[in-house]
């Protein structure tokens, strides 16, 4: 049976080039959005999902944080990906037509510098893969897409102007999201775990949960909060601690954590992404 990968867009998406480029046995499942691309594997249609988490250049992916604990889903592994944009047209066309750019919102800001030397129009489009698409389907010779060079491939475009992000240092960080599925616990490998914590209503209770953390030495790779839905008394908060569950120093500083908080969810254990160690 051949094993699926979820992820939301189009075909030729950013997050399907990811797909491609970490799990190449595992066939693409296109979803509309991210639910869809949760539950996908929630429902065992796909054996995995691949979930864009942040952003070198934009930072946080809007209203991630708030589906991760809401699925009966684990994180199985992280992957970087270099975003390389590419300026797209119809084959039978040349730079000297092109009077319009459609892409994201963010990839047209990301590619500040190339529209305005070119003195293009932008239209702000889904995603950068259904700007190609909609180039194949209905664009004429006045119109460009900026999206990946497998969407190029894809519908057929031509690559007029190759890797025109501003940013060299362009990376989304995607979290591979699995149902009952967690990789062993191997010598010589760093791990990550994640976790999303509310805290108790408390004077000094972040300071005081965050201080176990100091105490066992742990490192914190990132922290960043988030409001609950509908309440603006309720702060969340996403940590991704260096270190195993099962390490002593870890279980610690859990253990305080938990004194101070309301709620924790471990989102997953995993190791950490080779990228890591070029940064």
């Amino acid at each position: 049976m051949t094993k699926k990968i979820s992820f939301q867009g189009e075909l030729g998406a950013y997050s399907h080039l990811a797909c491609s480029n970490s799990y190449p046995t595992h066939t693409p499942l296109a979803c509309r959005t991210f639910e869809d691309t949760l539950a996908a594997v929630n429902t065992e249609e796909a054996e995995l999902a691949m979930i864009p988490i942040e952003n070198s250049v934009a930072g946080r992916v809007a209203d991630i944080h708030y589906l991760l604990g809401g699925y009966d889903l684990k994180i199985y592994a992280e992957h970087f990906q270099e975003i390389h944009h590419q300026l797209l047209i119809k084959q039978d066309s040349d730079l000297n037509k092109v009077k319009n750019v459609r892409s994201h919102a963010m990839a047209i800001g990301q590619c500040h510098d190339v529209i305005q030397s070119l003195s293009l129009q932008p239209i702000v489009m889904a995603d950068t893969a259904g700007a190609a698409k909609f180039i194949s389907e209905q664009g004429t010779a006045e119109d460009a897409a900026i999206a990946s060079s497998l969407a190029a491939d894809i519908y057929g475009l031509k690559t007029i102007k190759a890797n025109i992000e501003d940013a060299p240092f362009n990376t989304t960080r995607f979290l591979i999201m699995a149902k009952d599925k967690q990789q062993p616990r191997q010598e010589n490998t760093e791990y990550l775990t994640s976790c999303i914590f509310e805290v108790r209503s408390v004077p000094a209770a972040l300071y005081k949960a965050l201080g176990g953390f100091a105490t066992h030495g742990v490192n914190l790779a990132k922290l960043e909060s988030f409001i609950m839905k509908g309440d603006f008394n309720r702060a969340m908060f996403y940590i991704d601690i260096e270190g195993h569950v099962e390490d002593s120093t870890v279980k610690g500083a859990l253990e305080e954590l938990d004194y101070y908080t309301n709620k924790i969810i471990t989102l997953g254990v995993y190791p950490k992404h080779e990228y890591r160690n070029h940064t």
